[in-house]
């Protein structure tokens, strides 16, 4: 039989049903919400491997603010009803047959790239489910992701119609145009227009710098402001070297009450 991972960004789906619960107190409602969502993603994506990985809430910002203090500075917090049900949430979950990982130090999505990357480069199935674009510059052959909420796949096409680049240039667009979103500024005077134009020509961010073809009007801002582009690409970057301390058979998805699951 062959290997499909499925990977859930867990706090991302959560505060996404969280976020339209009429009554935010309402914890019940929210794991229930969740776990008839990840039954029919679990029906739809058939995976012989699953896990639900978890940022930290209380954790400070990682590694990313400390080489940009502005990374995600206006965060809002999390409910505090729902910071006190991650508890109830993830136990709901694993007697659906879902594990968690929780992270310690690092993002969740460096440990869900991490993962993603390891098990795709043996050419094996893996799927991302998120809204996260971010995501999108991890995609191969083998490795694809959902939003599972607007029901579509957040494939090369899309990415090629939403921001007008190849997926492995995603990094280098954010470092140029800067990510709202996160408080990453990119480079003055460089919007989403001026950094598709300058990765259609160019390849990345220092060939485009390297290169005596850049035009005059991008010359300037990226010799005044190269460094920071460097940094606002490896904030927007993902990493896929963590040790994640487990393996793909501590992962694997058993039905709940079958005969396997009891053995």
């Amino acid at each position: 039989m062959s290997l499909h991972l499925v990977i859930i960004d867990a706090l991302n789906l959560i505060r996404r049903v969280h976020s339209v619960q009429p009554d935010e107190s309402d914890i019940a409602r929210t794991i229930d919400t969740t776990t008839r969502t990840l039954q029919r993603i679990i029906n739809e994506a058939q995976p012989t491997h699953i896990i639900a990985v978890f940022d930290h809430h209380l954790q400070h910002r990682g590694w990313r603010a400390e080489i940009l203090p502005e990374y995600k500075a206006n965060r809002k917090p999390m409910p505090e009803p729902l910071a006190q049900g991650l508890d109830a949430i993830q136990q709901a979950w694993w007697q659906l047959g879902i594990d968690s990982l929780l992270s310690d130090g690092d993002e969740a999505d460096d440990l869900v790239a991490t993962l993603a990357v390891k098990v795709a480069s043996h050419q094996e199935k893996v799927t991302i489910i998120s809204t996260d674009k971010g995501y999108c510059q991890l995609l191969s052959p083998t490795l694809q992701i959902r939003d599972y909420f607007q029901h579509r796949w957040l494939d090369a096409p899309f990415i090629a119609k939403e921001f007008g680049v190849k997926p492995e240039q995603l990094a280098d667009y954010w470092g140029l145009a800067g990510v709202s979103s996160s408080q990453v500024p990119g480079v003055l005077g460089v919007g989403p227009k001026a950094a598709k134009e300058i990765l259609t020509q160019f390849a990345d961010i220092e060939s485009a710098y390297a290169s005596e073809e850049l035009a005059p009007k991008y010359r300037k801002k990226l010799d005044q402001h190269i460094e920071l582009a460097r940094v606002c690409k490896q904030v927007a970057g993902l990493k896929t070297d963590i040790e994640l301390g487990f393996n793909l058979q501590d992962i694997r998805y058993v039905v709940p009450g079958s005969e396997e699951s009891q053995s």
